[in-house]
């Protein structure tokens, strides 16, 4: 693994394409993303006001979910989420209540490494847009996955995560 670029996160037109799939989650339409794409609402840590991004589901269990700040602990997100971890998530036409729980460097490298077989050309492209380059190889995706941080989703007492 090597560490090619780290890219900031997107501004201007490459916002708006990113941010495109939140206009399809408020018109109803989220179910359209499927099962790997989740609305994350949070809690601006500056504003205090809501806000939302779109972040794709590394993992999902018994626990709850995982997703990967892919521009790493400088994307807007990730930064509010560690301040105020109580968050709503929404996949397809659900949303739950849950808390946000930063994971260890080793939990995100063992996540890359069952992710980017299950999901291979996904892994690469992501790695792409982190600034990585990879050689394909579960050590190369364990390295990733000790340099992104990982969120855990987890749902608050009294809800479950859909499986």
């Amino acid at each position: 693994m090597q560490i090619v670029n780290k890219p900031d996160p997107p501004t201007g037109l490459r916002r708006k394409l990113w941010r495109l799939p939140i206009r399809l989650y408020r018109t109803g339409l989220g179910p359209l993303m499927g099962r790997r794409i989740m609305l994350l609402t949070h809690i601006g840590r500056v504003s205090g006001r809501p806000r939302q991004a779109v972040i794709e589901v590394i993992e999902h269990g018994e626990h709850g979910y995982v997703a990967a700040s892919g521009f790493g602990p400088r994307a807007d997100w990730y930064q509010n989420v560690m301040k105020t971890p109580n968050v709503t998530i929404q996949i397809g036409g659900r949303a739950l209540p849950v808390t946000a729980t930063p994971l260890t460097a080793d939990e995100g490298a063992n996540i890359m490494a069952r992710y980017a077989p299950r999901h291979p050309a996904a892994a690469r492209r992501l790695c792409r847009i982190m600034g990585f380059a990879v050689d394909g190889s579960a050590e190369d995706y364990r390295e990733v996955g000790r340099h992104v941080p990982f969120v855990q989703f987890t749902p608050r007492p009294g809800r479950t995560p859909e499986t």
